[in-house]
């Protein structure tokens, strides 16, 4: 990516990720592991009541009055979903997904690296009945666990390695968006809906009268994020929409666009993506047996992330190579590359959201499905990690 920026900004996407992920990887691990601590010990209520504590105003009848883990789930997720649609758009306009060639690699692994998951999850959790909403849950990938971990790996990893994974991802990231737009979205207020598409329709008015100060901007996203929670549809989309509304212009290192997204990378991958994990991550393991985490629901998520994953995103690459649709990632073996696939099995931020969104007003059954995202995402972790760190560096 060719960006005139200046030199501190002026890295690709890439090297951003992996220069800062590493870190914000480790931090979400560190909140997580600390939610699960304290939810497993006598602070558990307090932990709880901390979660469920009303802070703000009564939005929707059906939401209620915004509690602490509202404001994190439908507030500061809706900022990590505007970050996405920052880097979606910039990769689609002259990233690494700016022309169909450079798309063609990602594209097959990135669907049958959502497809296989949900199929493998239909399949184990059609024993218990009203589980099939969960179907998602394992089809989404981790960006900053996933290239945080191989970030940690260093030279163990080619760079061609690193584009891939990035670039699967981000693809992965799309999914994600379009199957909770599609399938998470409740009853729709039509009226609110309206509202949100006028704001759309005043932001495009923006964008053709070629307004790039950014403060308008802001005030029509956080407008559509009000009306989107307000409409029924699933708050964290007004970040993406929002995201791909406003203006960016190749090469110019004054649009809005990359002002935003300098502004928010740090809050969003420092504090709102750890204070996520914090607040979804904490499940007690208190007279848990191995039978419960052996049950249809966790049996069906961890083995979509840890077998479906790998197998699709594997899959996706090998035939991708072998009909002539793309080339083979430079400088990597395909021992490398299916320990790549399997670091895709790292569906923790991502699938904990779906899963929330999943199963609402069903405590046990999100309990449930965290225990099969942890167990799933930890065996993808440590198993690629122990791939790509002994395996021999040759492209054979």
């Amino acid at each position: 990516m060719n960006v005139s920026l200046p030199t501190a900004e002026r890295r690709p996407l890439l090297q951003r990720l992996l220069a800062s992920e590493a870190a914000g990887g480790v931090l979400l691990m560190l909140a997580a592991a600390l939610a699960i601590v304290i939810a497993n010990s006598p602070w558990a209520s307090a932990y709880q009541h901390l979660l469920h504590l009303p802070v703000g105003p009564t939005f929707t009848d059906k939401l209620g009055p915004m509690t602490v883990h509202h404001w994190v789930n439908d507030g500061l997720m809706a900022i990590f979903f505007l970050m996405v649609g920052l880097e979606i758009k910039r990769e689609m306009v002259d990233g690494r997904l700016a022309t169909w060639e450079q798309r063609r690699l990602p594209a097959l692994p990135a669907l049958m690296g959502m497809a296989v998951p949900a199929l493998i999850y239909l399949k184990v959790s059609a024993v218990e009945p009203g589980l099939a909403s969960g179907w998602a849950i394992p089809a989404a990938t981790d960006i900053a666990f996933a290239v945080g971990a191989l970030a940690l790996l260093g030279k163990h990893a080619p760079l061609s390695l690193k584009v891939m994974l990035v670039s699967v991802a981000i693809i992965d990231d799309m999914g994600a968006v379009a199957i909770i737009a599609l399938f998470y979205t409740s009853s729709i207020d039509l009226l609110a809906l309206g509202a949100a598409a006028g704001i759309v329709a005043l932001l495009l008015g923006l964008n053709r009268m070629r307004v790039v100060t950014l403060w308008p901007y802001l005030i029509g996203v956080a407008a559509l994020w009000y009306f989107t929670l307000l409409s029924g549809v699933h708050a964290t989309i007004a970040g993406v929409v929002g995201a791909l509304l406003i203006p960016y212009s190749a090469g110019a290192s004054d649009s809005p666009l990359l002002k935003l997204e300098h502004a928010i990378a740090p809050w969003v991958g420092f504090l709102i993506v750890p204070v996520f994990g914090f607040a979804n991550a904490g499940v007690s393991f208190a007279n848990l047996s191995w039978s419960d985490a052996l049950a249809p629901l966790p049996l069906a998520i961890a083995l979509g992330l840890l077998l479906g994953k790998q197998l699709g995103v594997f899959a996706g690459v090998l035939l991708a190579v072998k009909t002539g649709l793309a080339s083979k990632p430079q400088g990597a073996s395909w021992l490398q590359i299916y320990g790549v696939a399997m670091l895709c099995g790292i569906g923790f931020t991502m699938s904990l959201f779906i899963g929330e969104l999943a199963f609402p007003g069903q405590p046990e059954l999100i309990d449930q499905a965290k225990i099969g995202i942890l167990l799933g995402s930890l065996l993808s972790a440590v198993i690629a990690c122990v791939i790509l760190r002994w395996a021999p560096k040759t492209t054979e």
